[in-house]
């Protein structure tokens, strides 16, 4: 999430949504007081590392737009849409590759440790994403001439729009809006950890992106929310460094250099002796069981979801 002026001048309005669905979520005694305060405490946290990463980040942006390739006509509109596309692409594979590469994970897994999923939760950002580099998918839109600020603008804008996202209490929009943007119906699917939804819609604004990469999934049933090791903590210290306490723990079961690195740029699952098994080794799995079920005559039952999630972790 990118602290700056525009999200302070949205945070009484994101303040009045997570109040008003709260009070919803209470009158249908499904309100977990303990997990919104977590995140409104993650995110206080955040606020003083961004303060400073910020800093850092808007002037590698303007040393790389001072040695821009190309200069950008003076059409501004024109320029916003490149701008919007190239914000949106890079979020695409920012997000993708959080969800692959373990040490990215190891920081993105913050926003995905609440079993809810709620307002609240679009505010539980991760206190180590900066320092392992998240803003270098960005790097490449201010070196083809697009000035730093509208980068760092239209970031805002993204987590403006992904916040609304996090809610149970819009179903389906229009056939047409869920064709081309992220929606919470999509974005509940990312936020699943039944294996059918892991790693899926990674988009920000548009879904298009995962439509055309491989990895969209509709909605198909109620996902189970939180992190695929069961964890649960209200502690926003415990939530925040979480995932790197497991990596370093993996990396003590093994003597080989090689493993130890695989721990930390594997994907999540990944273990040096098949012990874990990645998203994708499930889901492969997965479909090999529906598949015979199907051949069997059978009908398919999500059971099987749960049988196989639970090898994800040990």
């Amino acid at each position: 999430m990118h602290i700056d002026p525009v999200i302070y001048h949205a945070a009484p309005a994101m303040a009045i949504l997570i109040a008003a669905e709260s009070l919803l979520m209470i009158k249908e005694h499904d309100f977990d007081i303990k997990d919104v305060l977590s995140s409104v405490g993650i995110m206080l946290g955040r606020t003083p590392i961004a303060a400073i990463t910020n800093g850092f980040i808007l002037y590698l942006y303007t040393l790389l737009y001072a040695h821009r390739l190309f200069n950008m006509p003076h059409l501004y509109f024109f320029v916003w849409v490149i701008c919007f596309f190239a914000d949106d692409f890079s979020f695409y594979w920012f997000h993708r590759a959080s969800h692959s590469i373990r040490f990215l994970w190891a920081s993105h897994q913050v926003h995905h440790s609440s079993q809810k999923f709620t307002f609240a939760v679009g505010i539980r950002v991760p206190w180590t994403a900066d320092f392992t580099g998240n803003f270098l998918f960005w790097c490449w839109i201010p070196l083809i001439g697009i000035k730093p600020e509208m980068v760092l603008y239209m970031k805002s804008i993204s987590v403006l729009y992904q916040f609304w996202l996090h809610t149970e209490t819009i179903t389906k929009l229009p056939n047409w809006f869920e064709a081309f943007f992220n929606t919470p119906s999509h974005h509940r699917v990312h936020h699943g950890c039944d294996i059918e939804y892991l790693d899926k819609n990674n988009g920000g604004t548009l879904i298009i992106w995962d439509k055309l990469f491989g990895t969209f999934q509709e909605e198909l049933f109620k996902p189970q929310y939180g992190l695929s090791d069961h964890f649960k903590s209200f502690n926003p210290v415990t939530i925040a460094f979480h995932g790197w306490r497991r990596i370093f723990a993996d990396v003590r079961k093994t003597h080989r250099i090689k493993d130890k690195v695989c721990y930390f740029i594997k994907p999540p699952g990944w273990s040096h002796d098949g012990s874990t098994k990645t998203a994708k080794q499930l889901q492969t799995e997965l479909k090999q069981i529906k598949f015979k079920d199907l051949c069997n005559g059978e009908k398919n039952n999500f059971s099987t979801t749960k049988i196989s999630y639970e090898s994800f972790y040990k």
